[in-house]
């Protein structure tokens, strides 16, 4: 039986749902269990599945029991929030049918299709084409089991008529940045920004990638950095860089990068000062001086990402954090700080310091602590040399 039959089968014979009813899909007395009733193949597809809904929870949410999947899909799929937010914006400019070349799971594709757009999805792997089929035809959105460079031409051209490209980005060991490694190639994938198109790579994007004519958005979601979006000049009237912050409520905070002073602190920060640890997409953007330009901040150091205020700031683009104390950069005193505040358990932050907060954690409180207060710690250069400060959360609003 193929692949794609034997996933049909623990479809229609009720197997996924066995297997998700089971407390311990992974465990080998599920396996037995489940092969009583079904074919071993079709067993282990549901137990498949069942797993990877169970790990989907984190990104999909509670709708990861409707979803199928594949461990590679799963891995690479946008986020449900993020996909709207991007079919959204696609609505709004102008667009009418997006063609999703190389969809995997269908992620975007079905967020393409709620948000009212005609979807051409195209994805060459047939077990992944599979599952994205079963995720999509329920919206009646079309899947083409093709290559995406065989067919672009032939469904592009139309100016309301975008392309929509997640290269897959992994080699033997993992996720890469060699472009010769991309699928689709990145010749390709790149080619597409000639039309309508917008391509959704890793944050970690290299610069050289990214062309000067294109708007690159990097986005978090729930302070987690998790892309960043090329759109293309046919899309967009302001090429340059942003950063897109995504709520738990459906809101959207943006700050786009500019020319800004960047202006330093002369002088170690003080106790009563804030910290501001920029969200990542911030940083990844560019847009921490912009930042600190609008807000009146200071980087602690040049070229550190810590910005310093001398009050509480207001805006969803930062952590902030009070300077409580202020204490060399010396572990042998960072030690005996740790033992007379009787610290139990520590948190420890740093920037352009080299070094790991693990191990220094762990030579700080030896064995079990020394009590149980509970302190942060956040290692930065400054203009008079690196120092320790002790920190305490503070609210933005």
């Amino acid at each position: 039986m193929s692949t794609d039959h034997v996933l049909l089968e623990a479809v229609a014979s009720g197997a996924i749902e066995a297997a998700m009813a089971r407390p311990d899909p992974d465990s080998v007395a599920a396996a037995t269990a489940l092969r009583k009733q079904f074919a071993p193949e079709v067993a282990a597809a549901a137990l498949t599945q069942a797993g990877l809904r169970r790990r989907a929870v984190t990104k999909f949410g509670t709708a990861a029991a409707d979803w199928f999947f594949t461990p590679d899909g799963l891995e690479q799929a946008t986020r449900p929030e993020v996909a709207a937010h991007r079919a959204r914006r696609l609505a709004a400019a102008g667009i009418r049918r997006v063609v999703d070349l190389g969809c995997g799971i269908g992620a975007d594709s079905r967020a393409f299709a709620e948000a009212g757009l005609d979807v051409i999805a195209v994805e060459r792997d047939p077990a992944t084409a599979m599952v994205a089929r079963l995720n999509l035809e329920p919206l009646g959105v079309e899947v083409r089991r093709d290559d995406a460079e065989t067919v672009a031409a032939d469904l592009l051209g139309d100016s309301h008529t975008a392309s929509f490209c997640d290269p897959a980005r992994r080699g033997a060991r993992g996720r890469t940045w060699d472009i010769n490694r991309f699928t689709p190639p990145w010749e390709f994938v790149s080619g597409l920004l000639a039309g309508p198109a917008v391509l959704k790579l890793g944050p970690g994007v290299p610069a050289e990638f990214i062309p000067d004519d294109v708007e690159a958005v990097f986005v978090s979601h729930r302070g987690d950095l998790v892309e960043a979006a090329i759109w293309s000049p046919a899309l967009t009237g302001q090429p340059g860089r942003a950063a897109e912050l995504l709520g738990t409520d459906g809101t959207v905070h943006r700050i786009e990068t500019r020319p800004a002073p960047g202006r330093v602190l002369d002088r170690p920060p003080e106790p009563g000062e804030v910290i501001l640890e920029p969200d990542p997409a911030v940083l990844r953007a560019g847009a921490a001086d912009t930042l600190a330009e609008r807000l009146g901040a200071r980087r602690v150091a040049d070229r550190v990402g810590y910005l310093v205020l001398d009050h509480d700031p207001a805006g969803p683009f930062a952590r902030g954090y009070e300077v409580l104390e202020v204490l060399p950069h010396k572990e042998k005193e960072l030690r005996a700080w740790v033992r007379t505040h009787r610290i139990g358990v520590l948190e420890i932050k740093k920037r352009g310091v080299d070094l790991d907060p693990a191990v220094l954690r762990r030579r700080l409180l030896g064995g079990k602590g020394h009590g149980k207060a509970t302190a942060t710690l956040l290692l930065t250069p400054t203009s008079a040399g690196a120092r320790a400060l002790v920190v305490e959360p503070v609210k933005i609003v």
